[in-house]
């Protein structure tokens, strides 16, 4: 009862504090816990503990550090983007940062074994913020309702996307299985609450899925992973006006297949641990993202850790690189009038330069190269701290067209982040 109790109050805090933005690859976290994104956001082959275990791998709870006895998690993220959106045309330049702020992520894994004995079986939990993106530019010159004077036509606003809001929760209880001494496999059972805000205030959905995973180690110092999580798809009623209707509409975004892999090699008797990881996100299909033509992501991360003190001091370092999946578009026409383009997103045609403003400025998910260092000490027999830093160098996405009065005009967003990470391990 007091674990269930538990559970609850920080999927409560969770889920208050993170109503706000974060984003690396594509709107997702590199990683969850200071260990796996100090890594590089690796763990699909040899997590180093039970938050990144359930969320890289499951089957990994049976061929990894966290084995031997029972593990709980709990850490803390503190994301600062930095987004800066601008639009150049014939009335001059519009633009300024969006609103900073530090956001914080909470995160909590458990990892135990069912049964008594030599039980071939372990279960885990999560609860994870593990999606996110939005900007706010609603004190900037970017934020103008009536910039475009129609006469007699009315009014039309400067940009679109100029205020967007979306997080998602996730809740993952996991259970795997040992096959063999070298060989695991485990899955999870996905629970998303989902919020999004596009200024018409907050809508919330609940979304499910399922994620399967392999970890097979032939030998002492190998180990390969392999994940598979299923598409996860939620909507949003009324929570935003896309055409000339006054019924307010709905969006259905949908959190991608995803396919992962790794191999990693320990050496220097386990003193030394390097990771290589693979990740395909597939946003050209999932609903919402390929609506506004996101192309599909490949993801490389990169992880070193080694123990100067055996078993009781760690360093850590690591890189990721993930292609922006945010597709450049050029030369339309977002002329009002006659014949003016107009975008169908799921039912709803949108005019051409709106369409674009909200991608640009909206959901600037550009960034692409993240460099994280980190660290662990081992307080006693029971607790670990870890801590870690990830930089998101900075990108920058500009799109050319005609704004709606048929001129020429430029939109652009630059993107980049730092994130601390601060967590203790307990095995209890």
């Amino acid at each position: 009862m007091k674990t269930k109790s538990t559970l609850l109050a920080v999927t409560a805090i969770g889920l208050g504090l993170t109503n706000s933005t974060w984003a690396t690859n594509g709107d997702f976290l590199i990683g969850i816990g200071p260990i796996s994104r100090a890594l590089g956001g690796t763990g699909v082959a040899a997590p180093q503990d039970a938050i990144s275990a359930v969320f890289s791998n499951p089957a990994a709870m049976c061929l990894s550090p966290i084995c031997a006895e029972p593990q709980a998690d709990f850490s803390l993220t503190f994301f600062m983007p930095k987004p800066e959106g601008s639009i150049s045309n014939s009335r001059g330049n519009f633009g300024g940062e969006s609103h900073d702020m530090i956001y914080p992520i909470p995160a909590l894994g458990l990892s135990f074994p069912i049964g008594e004995g030599a039980s071939r079986w372990r279960g885990g939990f999560s609860i994870y913020g593990v999606s996110g993106l939005g900007v706010n530019y609603r004190q900037t010159t970017l934020n103008q309702p009536g910039f475009f004077n129609f006469g007699p036509g009315g009014t039309a606003p400067l940009a679109s996307g100029e205020y967007t809001d979306l997080a998602i929760m996730k809740m993952a209880p996991s259970i795997a299985y040992a096959v063999s001494p070298e060989l695991s496999v485990g899955a999870s059972f996905h629970v998303d609450y989902a919020t999004l805000d596009l200024g018409q205030g907050r809508k919330n959905d609940f979304g499910l899925g399922l994620q399967l995973g392999v970890v097979w180690k032939p030998v002492k110092d190998w180990s390969f992973g392999l994940t598979y999580i299923s598409p996860q798809s939620t909507t949003f009623d009324n929570v935003a006006f896309f055409d000339a209707n006054p019924t307010p509409d709905s969006l259905e975004l949908e959190m991608p297949h995803q396919v992962a892999a790794g191999i990693a090699w320990t050496g220097l008797d386990d003193r030394l641990l390097i990771e290589l990881d693979g990740r395909w996100l597939n946003w050209s299909n999932a609903a919402g993202y390929k609506d506004f033509d996101w192309e599909d992501e490949w993801v490389i991360g990169l992880g070193v850790q080694y123990s100067i003190i055996p078993r009781k001091l760690w360093l850590r370092g690591g890189y990721n690189y993930g292609n922006n999946p945010v597709k450049n578009h050029s030369g339309w026409n977002g002329a009002f009038g006659p014949g003016m383009d107009m975008v169908n997103v799921q039912g709803k045609n949108i005019p051409r330069y709106y369409y674009e403003s909200f991608r640009v400025i909206g959901f600037p998910a550009v960034v692409e190269h993240h460099l994280s260092l980190g660290m662990g000490w081992q307080i006693n027999d029971c607790l670990t701290f870890n801590v870690s830093w990830v930089h998101a160098f900075s990108n920058t996405i500009t799109e050319s067209g005609t704004d709606p009065f048929g001129q020429p005009t430029t939109l652009s967003s630059k993107l980049s982040e730092d994130t601390v990470d601060l967590g203790l391990s307990w095995r209890y």
